[in-house]
């Protein structure tokens, strides 16, 4: 462990970037035009515009210097629970910027992309053989956008049989969050399932809630427990009973890969989230992705246009790939095809790297790596579900005898140099410490992230101040959060005689 200085500490004042401002100082120098100069309109003008002046070296310092306060996942560990934070291959960067990627339009004519299509059309068929579908869609734009677009094939579903009266969407208090706020978008009622003993979903509660008004059950499995629910295949068949059908959250899918194939469970819909479990970038907005796979009798309501081979192989002839629309499709979801280099060739670079035995590789140690980190701290932390977990793990933050809660062990966890875990999440667990140590990490780093847990367990004991008041080596110590988004402080720098000058 790292020794840290904890108070007293001399803060520098760093400049900022207006701060080296100096006037005539410029980093650009633009060539003479080749066309006639013209005068903009005197009311296109800011007169008196108080922007810094400088050298590009000290621009490029400025924004070097600001990106050292950000914590990324390769710089250090992000065990956020439900996220998969995890590490993605650089190689991605490369195949994503290849020219014939990079610098393509998706309004060009088909015989100009062939190369596009394929990968898109292959990667199609892959998410079909590892989820177990009969057809995929890469269009929806994120995992959100993917449960949405599952939730509208189902309901589109009902309704062209005649089935009307299906309003009622039963999901899981162990689902994730977005799942409820997906049918409601749809405008159904929301039934929440509680969670039995184990962590399953209660059976019990399940049969009576599945009449002929069920159009639905929203399963994550594994779900946000970290926990494979043990009646999966019985909780799927008393909704079928009923005439519902089954969407999977196949946000956890990291932890099933080669494994389990959710449409072999009899899963009806599931969106898969490239971001989390085929390496796409995570975080900062996206680009995120959430393709939708579909049993064969949902497959005429995905999203149009699809990928497909218009005219088959013909001895040296390649097939020539396009677009079609499915018979009974719910229409576009999104603009164009999907984040294509954002999301689409990154996740078949992953896939192509890995093969089948690599997929599996991956839950595998996905599964161990979780389990390995529950051992070591289930003698200092309360594991409320305490039986072998998947890819994540819910711990409590808190301790007898002690006002320590999550947020206290979080914001310590920063001065150990570590990400802190999702915190309060989820709602079913008592300050909730969700972890998820991905499959990417090694059992070092497993071990220091265990041997902080365990100190900053012993400090909530004996010195519960020093949690209280943490972080305490971080840039930036901690920060009143329901003030900030109460109260936002916009400022801009302004010279120290702005108020005398006309604008």
């Amino acid at each position: 462990m790292s020794d840290f200085v904890l108070e007293g500490e001399p803060k520098v004042v760093e400049p900022t970037i207006y701060d080296l401002s100096t006037p005539g100082r410029t980093g650009v120098t633009f060539p003479e035009p080749d066309v006639p100069r013209s005068d903009l309109p005197e009311s296109m003008l800011r007169k008196n515009l108080p922007l810094p002046e400088l050298a590009e070296v000290d621009v490029i310092r400025h924004y070097m210097h600001l990106s050292t306060f950000n914590y990324n996942v390769d710089a250090g560990f992000y065990p956020l629970g439900s996220c998969t934070m995890k590490y993605n291959p650089k190689i991605n960067e490369d195949t994503c910027r290849l020219p014939g990627f990079l610098y393509t339009h998706p309004l060009q004519p088909i015989e100009t992309v062939q190369g596009n299509l394929a990968l898109m059309y292959t990667l199609q068929e892959w998410l079909k053989e590892i989820g177990g579908f009969a057809a995929v869609t890469l269009q929806p734009a994120a995992g959100a956008q993917g449960e949405f677009t599952g939730v509208l094939i189902m309901r589109n579903y009902h309704k062209s049989r005649g089935d009307d009266q299906r309003i009622k969407m039963l999901i899981p208090d162990s689902a994730h969050g977005t799942n409820p706020a997906s049918a409601s978008m749809m405008g159904l009622q929301v039934v929440q399932i509680a969670s039995d003993e184990r962590g399953n979903l209660d059976l019990k509660i399940l049969k009576k809630e599945c009449d002929d008004t069920v159009l639905g059950l929203m399963l994550t499995n594994p779900n946000t427990l970290g926990l494979f629910d043990e009646h999966v295949e019985e909780a799927i068949n008393i909704v079928h009973d009923c005439g519902g059908l089954v969407y999977g959250d196949g946000a956890n899918m990291n932890a099933l890969l080669g494994i389990v194939r959710p449409g072999d469970l009899g899963i009806d819909v599931m969106h898969f989230n490239l971001h989390k479990t085929f390496s796409v970038p995570h975080g900062g907005g996206g680009p995120g992705s959430g393709p939708v796979g579909v049993v064969s009798h949902l497959a005429d309501f995905l999203p149009s246009p699809l990928v497909d081979i218009l005219e088959e192989a013909d001895g040296e002839v390649a097939p020539l790939f396009g677009f079609i629309t499915p018979e009974k499709s719910i229409g576009r979801m999104k603009a164009f095809h999907g984040h294509f280099g954002g999301g689409l060739v990154r996740a078949f670079t992953y896939i192509a790297m890995h093969g089948p035995d690599g997929l599996r590789q991956i839950a595998e140690y996905a599964v161990l790596n979780a389990n390995y980190l529950q051992a070591r701290v289930r003698d200092t932390y309360t594991i409320p579900f305490d039986r072998i977990c998947m890819h994540e793990f819910i711990a409590e933050g808190r301790f007898e005898g002690s006002d320590i809660i999550a947020l206290d062990i979080s914001k310590r966890l920063m001065d150990y140099g570590f990400h802190p875990p999702t915190n309060y999440f989820p709602l079913i667990v008592h300050e909730a410490l969700m972890i998820e140590p991905t499959e990417t990490e090694n059992k070092d780093t497993l071990d220091r992230f265990a041997d902080a847990l365990i100190k900053i367990a012993d400090e909530a004991i004996n010195d519960p101040d020093l949690l209280h008041n943490a972080p305490h080596n971080t840039k930036f110590g901690r920060m009143d959060e329901v003030k900030a988004a109460r109260e936002l402080v916009l400022c801009c720098w302004l010279p120290e005689d702005y108020e005398n000058q006309t604008t």
